[in-house]
């Protein structure tokens, strides 16, 4: 395999599509750093895994010797992102934007080489523009191109209102690439439209336009949505090992092989290959395929040491291999009352509900330190240490702390 082969396979690893594949090979063979440009509006302050399948893409470009733009959306998240959504979505203020982009340059080194990272904010330009520019970039584009748009035609065939300020949006972004002369965009499947915008107002301005990369949307711990601070199906990039190890053994043999596809840098696509091939014969276990995943991650977001801390303690509570003082404690804060068991199991997020934990305590399925449990009334007060545990994936070693 050439080395141009080989960047062409690291770049299209994971990989939804590539417009255009043959525009990519011909700047990967001119030999200059290319110019990669992924937007990032600050709508929350933190990261999770979702975020980052962009973010490996773009260590893999950094890794092949080019130049990367994190390109923080300050500007374009006061006007808020419409993608996949069925309202107008709420615009930030300057203050909310800055405060969360804050917290985001300060994650994204986790992933990303610093010293190959071009930071960049949007309003560097856009505060420039009068309002005669915005009418001109208006101006680039038709109301019934931007109703091609899956979500801009869904609400206006629903009769559901769209805002003017919605349609500039895609235009902003687009013009995005046009200010970076960007040579490659990353995006979610779900950007396609603003993606292309920036080839469109590229070749508008007299630039070559950008090769799209498109990524798919990670599925969160459910298997199943699109993983989402809302929908509590998440990782944050900024929670501790031991978290990032539990919930990464929660999820589904299925699922967990897209993960190693879009997140992992240690395993090859051809030793992805090799460990399917030995689950299915029952030469591997799943459960030790997911606990190299869970380690990479919970390393590359922490450390070795935090990691393998964090394997050790997953090994004391689920198979009674350890020291589960190796876990961190999470705090719960009680009154001088105490708080009965049922309430403490939800509240160190055990159990969802109060009436879960009164149905698994009929199960017999709760334990603390090891020892099963059954009686819902129970009360623990202030300065209580154990370690809850409902079935194998749910723990957590719990102090109670004052309210």
């Amino acid at each position: 395999m050439s080395e141009l082969e080989r960047a062409l396979a690291t770049i299209a690893r994971g990989a939804h599509e590539i417009i255009k594949r043959e525009d990519l090979a011909e700047r990967l063979k001119s030999g200059r750093p290319l110019r990669i440009k992924a937007g990032f509006d600050p709508t929350a302050p933190d990261l999770h895994l979702g975020h980052t399948v962009l973010l490996n893409k773009m260590r893999q470009f950094q890794d092949l010797g080019h130049q990367v733009i994190f390109l923080i959306g300050d500007f374009t998240g006061m006007i808020g992102d419409p993608t996949g959504k069925n309202v107008t979505r709420k615009p930030l203020t300057r203050a909310d934007v800055l405060a969360n982009a804050e917290t985001y340059a300060e994650q994204v080194y986790k992933v990303l080489d610093r010293g190959r990272t071009e930071l960049r904010f949007n309003s560097e330009w856009f505060d420039q523009m009068s309002a005669a520019d915005m009418i001109r970039l208006a101006g680039q584009h038709t109301v019934a191109r931007m109703l091609e748009r899956d979500d801009f035609a869904k609400r206006y065939a629903a009769q559901q209102p769209i805002a003017i300020h919605e349609f500039m949006y895609p235009l902003t972004q687009g013009f995005d690439s046009v200010a970076l002369r960007a040579d490659v965009e990353l995006g979610g499947t779900d950007q396609k439209f603003n993606l292309l915008m920036g080839r469109a107002l590229q070749e508008h301005h007299g630039q070559p336009p950008q090769i799209v990369l498109t990524m798919p949307l990670l599925e969160g711990l459910d298997g199943v949505n699109k993983m989402s601070k809302s929908l509590g199906n998440y990782i944050g990039i900024n929670e501790p090992a031991i978290d990032i190890v539990t919930k990464t053994m929660k999820i589904g043999d299925a699922l967990m092989w897209r993960w190693f596809e879009l997140l992992s840098f240690d395993v090859s696509l051809g030793e992805l290959a090799q460990m399917q091939g030995a689950i299915a014969s029952g030469a591997l276990n799943p459960r030790d395929a997911k606990l190299r995943l869970a380690r990479e991650l919970a390393a590359r977001f922490h450390d070795a040491a935090a990691a393998e801390q964090a394997i050790a303690g997953w090994h004391a509570v689920v198979r009674g291999d350890g020291d589960t003082a190796l876990l961190p404690f999470t705090d719960v804060a009680v009154p001088a009352e105490g708080i009965r068991l049922a309430a403490l199991l939800t509240a160190a997020g055990i159990t969802a509900s109060n009436s879960e934990a009164s149905r698994k305590l009929k199960e017999r399925a709760i334990r603390i330190d090891a020892e099963v449990v059954e009686d819902p009334a129970r009360v623990f007060s202030v300065g209580f240490e154990g370690v809850l545990q409902m079935g194998r994936r749910h723990f957590a070693r719990v102090r109670l702390v004052a309210a």
